[in-house]
């Protein structure tokens, strides 16, 4: 009664080649590498950090498209699943797009051992895995300048049009006023700049020159792009 369970094919109404020790093998190797494929994600973002919930999913979703690919063994099932994880969407906190390759590998190798290739899962995990361990350690295409935000406060008796532009130019490869917006009722504007900031650039020593000229008033650096559709509205 209870092989029978692992036997029986409800779509075709025929007994299929299926048992609990094929069940097992393909949820214990497919378990493995989910592991295997999360500790190399979490490897690869020491320095940046890692969401918890995001490392666990790339653990389950290994096994959870090998079991559903090796039940669903026709083509039409096939693409049905393919459809359905189309449709999801998976993003990490941190909203970094480099994550989805850890997502795509782990739902890869699932593909391959539903299908009974376990072998070939190994070491398709394998080479993925020293790929990105390398170019992690060798910080690949990394880019020389980093993409941020300067807020910059300054009293309403400045004028703050052409104010910064020279330690701008001085300092930054390229940058944009994008927000001016007035606080504290009016006494101090905000000016909002995406810049980009060369990596070998002192970062206090661009800071210090700007606070000489906005009455040493706050700034704020902010390691994102700033991001405003609102104000480049083509006309």
């Amino acid at each position: 009664m209870f092989n029978s369970l692992f036997e029986y094919d409800a779509v075709t109404q025929t007994t299929s080649n299926l048992n609990i020790g094929t069940f097992l093998i393909v949820l214990i190797s497919s378990l493995v590498i989910g592991f295997g494929i999360s500790a190399i994600y979490m490897l690869t973002h020491k320095k940046e950090g890692y969401a918890q919930s995001y490392a666990i999913t790339l653990i389950m979703l290994t096994p959870i498209v090998a079991v559903l690919l090796m039940l669903i063994d026709t083509v039409a099932g096939g693409l049905a699943l393919a459809g359905v994880f189309t449709l999801t969407r998976f993003r990490s906190i941190a909203a970094d797009p480099k994550d989805i390759c850890y997502v795509f590998m782990a739902m890869a190798c699932g593909v391959i051992i539903g299908k009974g290739y376990i072998g070939i899962a190994i070491a398709f995990f394998v080479v993925m895995a020293i790929v990105l361990y390398v170019l992690n350690m060798l910080n690949y295409a990394a880019p020389k300048a980093s993409d941020m935000t300067l807020k910059i406060s300054v009293p309403e008796n400045l004028n703050y049009e052409n104010l910064f532009d020279a330690v701008l130019n001085k300092y930054t490869s390229s940058w944009r006023l994008r927000r001016v917006k007035t606080t504290n009722f009016g006494a101090m504007f905000d000016c909002i700049y995406s810049i980009q900031l060369p990596n070998n650039v002192e970062q206090k020593k661009f800071l210090d020159e700007l606070r000489t000229l906005n009455g040493n008033m706050t700034i704020t650096l902010t390691l994102f792009r700033y991001e405003d559709r609102l104000y480049e509205i083509n006309k």
